[in-house]
């Protein structure tokens, strides 16, 4: 506990810097603050957004930079900094009209040569997401506020490649030093940044949009979720992510208010097909049914969750409700268990990733359910960095649990579970590889929903993981604090907020 202390006066302190003159607010003031001060719990990978695919990055980037398009929290694909956009008959080309005007944080104003600039950096060396932009094969400057992009292939959903906070547009004579002092066009710009403690923000005046209505943003780096909760309750931060079981303190208090929005996330457990019992579609039917869901969502996060059947996550457009295909059935599971020849039990490995609680706590109920069936999951917990090199990259698991998200495409969510893919959850065995080809295809929204619909009933059935939970997200905020959403991509936008008066 004195070391919570210890951390919390050291952020109030690096935030007294900041806030200067303006007016303090707390939960119960009347005086409206001009500081919006959120905490976050994990240091961004530097401010580039081309250099990096943290999490952690984006969620603060997304204020400096922009794109040109957008993705509203209701899903809405919107222009950004394009004007407008066209697509050619063939589906092949994607021209976008620039907003005239744009400038960046330095002063300049934004033209297609940024455009083109940006995404041959984005496709280049030194870019974690070049893969997702290798079908882009020729950029073209027309003029100054239009440029075009071809492609080799089709890519009926090319205009969601636009939307992702890594396809920002930067300034190329700020390129070298964007991960330590960034530029860009949103309506925040860079301030400071103290690695390991915080993030400074101050409202960028000449925004070619409606201007932010909180002027500064102070992001104070507070990894543990106690000490997140204090820094709320005392008014040294007006926004926080909390825990289920936060919820009821804070509701009970008029100070706080609750604001909770279904991720677009799946959490799953994956199997991998390469193991021998779990390349029997029996054994993985088993475990599926010797898993009570109802009962991981009620104790891991405190009912904060929706049961799925399938891959996609229950706020996703093209979701289908497939979770009658696969039921609690313990006695099932024994059944499916013998015939397929391990009626004297079996024993698997189950890799939990260390940094996060959600799914290290859904693994060790999943290993309890799964020993009333005759399954023996020895849990193995390790850090983050070694379960993404022996896990995700290097395949060698027997089972885990992990939550994917961050999408807006069905096919890029379900095209993992190709054959060929390589990824570490994905069905060998072929089952949905004809549809995914379709989808690739296919111009017709109301084709490619069915198409997406008979692979995730596939999943379903044949269970290249057992799909757990849609998780929610969870923030705990002064009662002050309007205008704050989540969006179905890794980014918070902070200039819609505001104080109510």
């Amino acid at each position: 506990m004195k070391k919570k202390l210890v951390a919390l006066f050291v952020m109030v302190m690096l935030l007294g810097s900041m806030a200067g003159c303006a007016k303090t607010g707390t939960p119960t003031g009347t005086a409206v603050p001009e500081v919006l001060k959120v905490a976050y719990p994990t240091d961004p990978q530097g401010l580039d957004p081309q250099r990096t695919a943290a999490v952690a990055t984006f969620n603060i980037t997304g204020n400096i930079y922009e794109t040109l398009l957008a993705i509203t929290p209701d899903w809405q694909v919107q222009p950004r900094l394009a004007e407008s956009f066209i697509i050619s008959p063939d589906g092949l080309e994607i021209t976008f009209k620039l907003k005239k005007g744009v400038k960046f944080h330095n002063g300049r104003e934004m033209k297609a040569q940024d455009v083109k600039f940006s995404f041959e950096r984005l496709k280049g060396e030194g870019s974690p997401k070049a893969g997702d932009y290798k079908n882009i094969s020729k950029i073209e400057v027309v003029d100054d506020y239009t440029v075009k992009f071809t492609t080799a292939s089709l890519d009926v959903e090319l205009a969601k490649a636009f939307i992702y906070p890594w396809a920002a547009i930067v300034p190329a004579e700020a390129a070298d030093s964007l991960k330590t002092n960034p530029v860009g066009t949103g309506a925040y710009k860079f301030v400071e940044w103290i690695p390991q403690q915080q993030v400074i923000l101050t409202r960028f005046d000449d925004y070619h949009g409606e201007k932010a209505k909180i002027k500064d943003i102070g992001l104070v780096l507070i990894p543990d979720a106690t000490s997140q909760l204090a820094a709320l309750q005392v008014g040294d931060i007006h926004i926080t992510e909390v825990t289920g079981n936060q919820i009821k303190l804070l509701k009970e208090d008029p100070k706080f208010q609750v604001y909770t929005e279904a991720m677009n996330a799946t959490q799953l457990l994956a199997l991998n097909l390469e193991n021998k019992a779990l390349a029997d579609v029996r054994v993985r039917q088993a475990i599926a049914k010797a898993i009570n869901k109802d009962d991981i969502i009620a104790t891991v996060v405190w009912g904060y969750g929706n049961k799925v059947g399938s891959h996609l996550p229950i706020n996703y457009p093209d979701y289908v409700d497939t979770n009658s295909v696969m039921t609690y059935d313990p006695d099932g599971a024994r059944k499916l268990l013998a015939d397929a020849g391990y009626s004297q039990g079996l024993t698997l490995k189950l890799t939990l990733p260390k940094s996060y609680q959600i799914h290290v706590d859904t693994g060790q109920i999943i290993a309890d359910q799964l020993s009333k069936v005759g399954i023996t999951a020895n849990v193995e917990i390790m850090e983050w960095g070694q379960w993404l090199s022996e896990v995700y990259s290097g395949k060698k698991y027997d089972m885990t649990v992990v939550a994917l998200s961050g999408r807006l495409d069905s096919r890029y969510f379900l095209k993992r579970y190709r054959s060929d893919s390589k990824d570490f959850v994905s069905l060998i065995t072929g089952e949905v590889d004809t549809l995914l080809d379709q989808a690739a295809k296919e111009t017709d929204p109301a084709k490619r929903k069915e198409i997406f619909k008979q692979m995730q009933l596939i999943l379903a059935e044949k269970l290249p993981a057992v799909y757990i939970q849609t998780p929610h997200k969870l923030f705990g905020m002064a009662s002050s604090v309007q205008g704050f959403r989540i969006y179905p991509i890794d980014i918070y936008e902070y200039k819609d907020v505001s104080f109510k008066k």
